[in-house]
């Protein structure tokens, strides 16, 4: 790496790839307005639009950049940041020069502000004020904090929060939601403010409200990179150490911590109870419980409601307690029942575990929706102590509920165990030749191709997959079968792979270019088993003429060696 940039050309072209590296060539001559400040680099990029590029220089982490363009906005390396980085690189000794004439006119505008007087700066600031907003709100907020004044702070930390100039039709989109965040952050640090001013208590207050109006508009933004997110958790911890300093009434606090975790938005912040248990005491935690229960009684199959009463029994200790409430709502799939085993389990109660797992096992029998690890307790449990038979038995009846090719391999292992393989097999076969002649059922797959050439794939039953394949098989299994006995049925498996090739030629794009080269090299490793490589030769001769107008298909066939 050069001394100067600290970063090359193949450091680029790694954060890019090779696509985005090659475009970003093109674009030197577009890169305007560059400015260096030490290790940061800004400029704007004009292509199709004007785009603002940031790259970073750290010592610690590299090269790293940002970029407004919607592949940038994505959180790629575009070719923008490319094009910045390679005018950096062009830079070369000049570098070391711009960074000190910044450096020299940020101490000039430093040396300068100090020199001026205190009335110039307030005409100064009164100036900008004037032509700025959103400045002239955060001053306004930081002056209302100074001066504790209550109803002017929460006026601007409700304006802060309001989403009405950032909305379009009642939505955030992804490109303004920074700035809203940025926004909302500054109504986290002015309540942050009161906690330092020793206004605690209305900094509470103020903390719930902010909390109410952020979850409110927070389903109704693009906040894919989670930013307005951040600032919510921020609004949390500051909650928090509001509470810590000002010791509010611990029954309004239990009441409200019931209504966060159990209210629409009460991810937004995420919110621990535990964080809380001090503050609370004996008497909030007893109002918590009793809210709590209350709430899961009504709606007992409510998440929040579940997980807020499992969290408080299982702090509690009480594990009857936790069995009772969970068996009061049993998932249809059996989930439930393992939930219970595995915590009777854990408590050191096996025979009562193992009872739960059946039970969940009676329970959801002849579901197709069935959660398989139930199942895989249950089998495990038999087969631990020599039950073969029944777990065997188990899978049996599983496969024949919903058969796939797991269940399939599920019951071949365990019928193996037990040595009742080969009946079983045949049982389990029987059933998949009766399914594929009723497609379509349980039997095929939604893309196409029964179920019973996957499994006599996975037996390794070559023979017997390429006699059933005809009208059962799909694209895909096709071409398995083909790569399989390639080198003993190499005629056959050059048919799939030709005829694979066929409906590719009329689609475009790079994948589809990528498969058709994987295609003609299996098709070319058949004829020279063959011994009729002249005759690909032909064919490749004839797909490159038909196919001539596709340049990049063409480049992808070079780059094989077809």
């Amino acid at each position: 790496m050069t001394s100067a940039s600290a970063f090359t050309e193949d450091d680029l072209r790694s954060l890019a790839g090779p696509r985005s590296f090659e475009r970003g060539l093109g674009y030197q001559d577009a890169v305007e307005e560059f400015e260096v400040s030490g290790g940061r680099f800004t400029a704007t990029v004009y292509g199709s639009d004007a785009y603002e590029v940031v790259l970073r220089l750290d010592g610690e982490h590299g090269l790293s950049g940002e970029c407004d363009c919607p592949y940038g906005l994505d959180g790629n390396f575009c070719k923008h940041c490319v094009a910045v980085g390679l005018v950096v690189l062009g830079l070369g000794a000049e570098l070391p020069r711009l960074r000190a004439d910044s450096e020299s006119l940020v101490g000039s505008l430093e040396s300068w502000l100090e020199s001026r007087s205190q009335e110039e700066l307030l005409a100064l600031v009164r100036e900008l004020i004037d032509e700025d907003r959103g400045l002239r709100r955060r001053l306004e907020l930081r002056a209302a904090t100074v001066q504790a004044d209550p109803v002017r702070i929460r006026e601007r930390i409700v304006g802060l929060l309001a989403t009405g100039r950032f909305s379009r039709y009642g939505y955030i989109e992804y490109a303004d939601v920074q700035a809203y965040a940025k926004q909302a952050g500054e109504a986290v640090a002015a309540i942050s403010a009161l906690i330092a001013a020793g206004q605690a208590a209305r900094a509470v207050d103020l903390a719930r409200e902010a909390i109410r109006l952020l979850g409110r508009v927070y389903d109704d933004m693009d906040d894919s990179d989670g930013a307005v997110g951040s600032v919510a958790d921020d609004l949390g911890e500051v909650h928090l150490r509001a509470c810590l300093a000002a010791s509010p009434d611990p029954v309004r606090t239990a009441e409200w911590l019931v209504q966060h975790l159990l209210g629409d938005q009460g991810h937004l912040p995420e919110v621990e109870l535990d964080d809380y248990r001090e503050l609370l005491g004996r008497t909030g935690l007893v109002r918590v419980r009793q809210l709590a229960e209350e709430a899961w009684r009504r709606n007992p199959s409510g998440w929040a409601e579940k997980h807020l009463m499992e969290h408080l029994i299982k702090t509690e200790g009480d594990l009857d307690a936790l069995i009772a409430m969970r068996s009061a709502d049993l998932a249809p799939s059996g989930w439930t029942h393992l939930l219970i085993a595995r915590e009777l389990d854990a408590a050191g109660r096996e025979a009562e575990a193992l009872q739960w797992a059946e039970r969940g096992i009676r329970d959801t029998a002849g579901r197709s929706h069935v959660d398989d690890r139930l199942l895989d307790y249950l089998t495990g449990r038999y087969a631990s102590t020599g039950r073969l038979a029944e777990a065997a038995a188990l899978r049996h009846e599983r496969f024949r509920a919903s058969r796939s090719l797991d269940a399939y391999r599920k019951l071949r292992e365990a019928s193996s165990a037990a040595g009742t393989w080969d009946g079983d097999r045949a049982a389990a076969l029987d059933l998949l030749r009766a399914d594929a002649g009723q497609r379509p059922d349980g039997g095929w797959h939604r893309n196409g191709g029964s179920v019973l050439i996957d499994v006599l794939i996975d037996d390794g039953d070559l023979d017997a997959a390429w006699e059933a394949a005809p009208g059962r098989a799909g694209t895909r299994q096709w071409l398995t079968l083909a790569d399989h006995v390639r080198d003993t049925r190499p005629a056959d498996a050059l048919m799939v792979y030709l005829r694979a090739i066929e409906p590719l030629r009329q689609i475009t794009g790079d994948a589809n270019y990528q498969e058709i080269a994987r295609l003609l090299l299996k098709a070319r490793a058949c004829h020279r088993v063959l011994g009729t490589e002249p005759a690909f030769a032909d064919y490749l001769t004839a797909l490159r003429a038909d196919q001539k107008r596709k340049r990049n298909l063409l480049k992808v066939l070079d780059r094989h060696g077809l």
